[in-house]
This record gives C-alpha cells, structure tokens and sequence, in this order.
C-alpha cells in the first residue's frame, strides 16, 4: 500500500481553538488524525504553526494546512505506508530545522498519527498492537489512570497555583475498575465541593476538573481526600500533582499562593504534601530551566516518590539523557506534539525504559475527539496515562477507548493492568 493522498484541513480543539486534521490515502485505505495542543507549554517543545492573522485572533493553522497539502504530500506520494520511520524521518529532514519551525510540528504530527493509523489498517492489526510493533514491545498493558479532578494554574485561569491534582486509582484490579473508582470519587467531590462553595464550584477547567476558589493548598488536597474517603477507596487510590512550576517561577525563586521559596523550600513544601496528602507522583515540580532544584528533589524525594519531567524533557531524547546523566528525575511525561512524530515519541519511550525510568503518556489541555494516544499507552506498555478527567468527550475518547482495548486483550486472556 503506497500513499496515494495526503489532505490537510483546519478543525477545532476541545478550546475552540484551530487545529490540524491530516487524511491519508492508500487504496482503499483511508485514516485520520488530529492534532492537540497544550497551554502550559514547555519552552523547547516543538513548534506549533499559527497563522497570526486577524481570524481567529491568530490561532489559525491555515498556514500549517498548506504545508501538509503543499510541501509534505508531493515529497511523501508514492511511500509505503508501512515505512513509519521512514516517512517521519523525510519529513524531520523536510523542515530541516531542530524544533520543526519551518513546517511546524502540528503538520508534521498529524500526518505522522495518520499514517500509523494506515499502516496498522494495511497490516489487519489494531492500532496499539502496531505501535507495539514498532516500539518492540509484546507485552501490552492497560494504564493507571492519572485523573485530573482538580484543576488549576493556567488550566483554570489563577496565579501562582499548582496545575493538577489528581486521583491514582493504584489499587484497582485492572482498568475497568480504575475508572468506576475515578469516576464514584469524581461526582463524591463534585457533591462536597458544592456543599462547600456553592453552584459554581461544579464548574470545570480545560482538562474537566473542577475550580476551587480555596486558596491553601492543602485544603484542596483535603477535600480530595475527602471525596476518595467517601467513596469508599482509601486503600485503593492515592494522588498525583502536576505543579507546572515554570508558570510561577521568577527571576530565581518561586511564587506559590502567597508565599515565596528557593528550591529548597520548595521541596521541603512537597516533602510535606506527599507525606500528609499520600502523593505518590510530582510533575514538574520544578522550573524548565532549573536544572539544579530537579537533581535536589529527585536527590529528597526521588526513591519514594515519581519525580515526572514534562517542560523540562519536552518528550526529546536530548534533555532526556541530560536529566539521566544528572539524576534530575525518573519519569517522562510523553506528549507526541511536543516532539512532533510518532518515531521520536517511541525513541523518547525506549531511552526511558533502558533507564529504568517510568513513562506516562498524556493528553494536552486543547484536546480533540482523537484516541491515538489512548493506543500508544498501550502498545508502548507505559503502564500509566494522564488524559484528563472523566468528563467532556475529547478526555473520554481516550478511556472510552482503553476499555475497548481491554475487551478485546481480555479476550485473547491478555490484559494487564498498570504494569510493562
């Protein structure tokens, strides 16, 4: 199967915003994808393409839709659909450029996830058993869930407040479960956070957790204790957070609620939470570009707690290896658009692996109905997701998907839940 076609378009995120929506061609073989994008974004993440134009207040993608229809169909026509390495690689030597800024990574990505949902079709394989394939993975495994149910920082339109808080149904005996566990404590927080503040608080973020008006921190992670309590998981779930910290770091110090620490504080502070709050995973807990705060608080915490890089690893192999050699954290958060394909997605994933690091393969906050990445968790045998909360269809795309996935791996006497 040969590629025949290539079309770009311009759709919408969960946002309103424009994306891009890539279709391939192969015989009879036709595929989709779209593209997410982030708003808490990492500075050394690929490029996304807007027009900055007038439409849409320059968020248009037109410009990166040309690109798929102009420049990257005519240099991939005839390619077999099957060479995903190939064709990710033409197109990375197209741009030619280290962070895609010529064509821009949402044309780049789009057509990427398109082409490995063709050459999965063109093999009769499911699409995580292809990516499986590709990784050189065989032992496939449903994720643990890491739910946002609290949303904050730019998710939700505050200051100097840490981005997620989420559930981490730990204990659950395979996914199904996980998400009747996330979902009971989901609606038991919603119940209890309109007790406490009224109407208003059942409103939602970007990533469908709900906004807090409460200032301290640790009576949010209270009341989310409070829900988990009530619904009856205690023992089963525990709570990850995604600090986002580089949002509220300035000239050296970091600026959390009303307070102000150094690094070092600022681990004491986490040291803190994990230890009252049963936090088992801290993302971003320090800024893109100090280097320093991560290597001291994976040094504290690092050997209880997963210590998740995201801005600072931007899911590319070079700052991967960087925070290996220095011992800055031991777990990747992976985006595919941040990287920009498919194939460097998966080489992120390997270096990690050989290094006995962890990988949670996440959403961004402007999603779309898209589930590849809900396949990609699996056929890579992550073993941990980070898509959202079980609200809005552009979140449960992505689990109403795995549940498919674990059906069928059920099946077959397959399916493992939160291990590789």
């Amino acid at each position: 199967m040969k590629i025949e076609l290539i079309k770009a378009r311009q759709v919408f995120d969960s946002r309103g915003n424009p994306t891009v929506e890539a279709e391939i061609k192969a015989g009879n073989i036709v595929e989709k994808a779209i593209v997410a994008s982030g708003a808490s974004t990492g500075s050394n993440e690929a490029i996304e393409l807007r027009d900055k134009e007038k439409a849409f207040k320059g968020k248009g993608v037109l410009k990166a839709v040309r690109n798929v229809n102009e420049k990257i169909f005519p240099v991939l026509k005839g390619m077999k659909i099957t060479d995903q390495k190939k064709i990710d690689e033409k197109m990375i030597e197209l741009d030619a450029t280290e962070n895609k800024g010529n064509l821009g990574a949402n044309s780049i990505v789009s057509v990427s996830m398109a082409i490995a949902r063709a050459g999965a079709k063109a093999e009769k394989k499911e699409l995580f058993e292809y990516l499986g394939e590709l990784t050189g993975n065989k032992k496939f495994c449903l994720p643990i869930p890491q739910m946002n149910v609290l949303n904050g920082g730019k998710h939700a339109g505050l200051e100097n407040d840490i981005q997620e808080r989420m559930i981490y149904p730990l204990g659950a005996k395979n996914f199904s479960e996980a998400m009747q566990m996330s979902v009971e404590i989901y609606h038991e927080l919603k119940s209890l956070m309109k007790k406490k503040y009224g109407s208003l608080a059942g409103l939602i973020g970007d990533e469908g957790g709900f906004v807090s008006p409460e200032k301290n921190e640790e009576e949010k992670l209270e009341l989310i204790l409070k829900a988990i309590e009530e619904a009856g998981y205690s023992n089963e779930v525990k709570i990850a957070i995604d600090c986002a910290s580089s949002e509220f770091f300035k000239d050296g110090k970091y600026f959390l609620g009303n307070k102000e620490f150094n690094a070092g504080e600022l681990t004491d502070f986490y040291s803190g939470l994990a230890k009252k709050f049963s936090i088992v995973s801290i993302e971003d807990g320090m800024a893109e570009n100090d280097w320093k705060g991560w290597k001291e608080l994976t040094a504290k915490l690092g050997k209880r707690i997963q210590i998740v890089g995201d801005d600072l690893l931007v899911t590319n192999i070079k700052f991967i290896q960087k925070a290996i050699n220095e011992n800055s954290c031991n777990a990747l958060l992976l985006k595919v658009n941040q990287i920009g394909s498919v194939s460097e997605s998966i080489n992120s994933a390997k270096l990690s692996f050989e290094n006995s690091w962890n990988v949670v393969v996440s959403h961004r906050s402007g999603e779309t109905e898209d589930s590849f990445i809900a396949d990609l968790v699996v056929g890579l045998g992550c073993g941990q997701c980070k898509f959202g909360a079980p609200a809005r269809s552009d979140r449960n795309s992505k689990y109403n998907q795995l549940l498919r996935i674990e059906e069928f791996l059920q099946e077959k006497g397959k399916a493992v839940y939160g291990k590789k």
